[in-house]
């Protein structure tokens, strides 16, 4: 009796591919966020990662300096490698998700932006989702999670070994 398991075919996954899109990602959303929310001198570069650890730790974030400012750059590195890592083995189960990395990507990034603002920050310590009082920062922010996507989905593809 041969015993069948479920991903015995599907392809091996080069995790190297994956933890490199993930620091792209959070690369290019520490870029955007800071460009467009706060200022490249030392105060501003600390506060981005600061109010990210806020999810976990409150309003206290920003009085935890250095400390707080390293737990939210390591949780950013690991959030943005996650969104990689659930597409790469998505798609290794459904490799047609791989086939069209631009079209998909868009539609993965739309997918990231409404998920982390409606319910992980809201689930989160920040408690809310974003104001509706700026739609040009939500614009941005959602060609932006576009942009994220397609790199999700290219370093799922290279992960894989496709395309």
């Amino acid at each position: 009796m041969t015993v069948v398991r479920p991903y015995a075919y599907a392809p091996r996954i080069l995790w190297v591919s994956v933890f490199i899109g993930g620091l792209l990602v959070a690369l290019g959303d520490f870029i955007f966020a800071t460009t467009l929310w706060f200022s490249w001198d030392a105060e501003g570069l600390q506060r981005v990662f600061q109010t990210i650890a806020v999810g976990v730790l409150g309003q206290a974030s920003y009085d935890g300096g250095t400390q707080s400012a390293v737990l939210g750059a390591v949780l950013h590195v690991l959030m943005a490698t996650a969104f990689v890592a659930i597409y790469t083995l998505v798609a290794r189960r459904y490799p047609s998700l791989l086939s069209r990395p631009v079209v998909l990507g868009v539609l993965y990034g739309v997918v990231l932006y409404v998920v982390m603002n409606f319910v992980v920050m809201p689930l989160s310590r920040v408690g809310r989702s974003p104001s509706f009082a700026h739609p040009d920062w939500i614009a941005y922010a959602v060609l932006a999670h576009m942009l994220f996507g397609v790199i999700c989905v290219l370093f799922a593809r290279r992960a894989l070994r496709r395309g």
